[in-house]
């Protein structure tokens, strides 16, 4: 079973240098129906103004993942982090007992695009740890971008991230009229969120900012219907 949740049905919070859009309830917005997806428990697209950001704040036992779509991130954080996050990578912050941090458009006059995503930890009290990766020229295939910690069948894979979770995280990159597909375990579950350009899902097709719930699926077929750019989370 495939449930498209269209890009005009998430939450909204317009801040003026924020322009923020909420698949989950976040903040302001509240849907007893929308309160997340198995272990995914936020997937924020966020819209920020040059010179915008968000000042120091805490976060603890979570896993926080953010995307870059377009523009670029400053970050710094009490573990002595200083980054600047471009579009394109990845970054990924295991909060674990407890992280300040700030993040902030690195730029005062371009827009910034971006993915934040929470994932519930299998494991409270862990240690806070950060990452951060690029993916480059990988189209027309889903690339792994994020593994559970501790799976041994992953510990070959090379430039990717940790989660203490049993979750996979897939970046796919698709030219118009490419397709690959992906197998899944129907005992699973699988959310996917468009970022850019329009695909078909097994026949629907899914629009920039549109996600969908997957359950009870064997096969998932991707098509490009323009060249277009998602992500994939395989969630226990």
């Amino acid at each position: 079973m495939i449930k498209v949740h269209r890009s005009d049905q998430r939450g909204r919070a317009d801040y003026g240098w924020l322009q923020a859009n909420y698949s989950f309830s976040f903040a302001q917005y509240y849907d007893p129906q929308r309160l997340g997806f198995r272990s995914l428990r936020v997937l924020n697209e966020d819209h920020i103004l040059g010179g915008g950001g968000f000042p120091s704040h805490s976060h603890r036992d979570m896993e926080i993942l953010t995307y870059i779509i377009d523009g670029t991130l400053e970050h710094v954080d009490s573990m002595g982090n200083r980054e600047v996050i471009e579009a394109g990578e990845f970054q990924m912050m295991s909060a674990g007992t407890g992280v300040v941090h700030s993040e902030a458009n690195a730029s005062q006059t371009e827009p910034l695009h971006l993915f934040q995503i929470w994932i519930e930890p299998a494991t409270q009290g862990l240690d806070p740890g950060y990452k951060q990766m690029r993916l480059d020229g990988v189209r027309n295939e889903l690339r792994p971008v994020v593994v559970p910690t501790g799976d041994r069948r992953e510990q070959q894979l090379e430039n990717v991230m940790h989660i203490h979770q049993d979750v996979k995280i897939f970046s796919g990159q698709i030219d118009a009229g490419e397709t690959f597909s992906y197998q899944t375990d129907p005992t699973r579950g699988a959310w996917i969120q468009v970022a850019k350009g329009t695909i078909e899902l097994n026949g629907e097709r899914l629009e920039q900012g549109d996600g969908c719930e997957v359950h009870d699926e064997v096969e998932l077929q991707f098509m490009g219907a323009t060249d277009a750019e998602f992500l994939l989370f395989d969630l226990s």
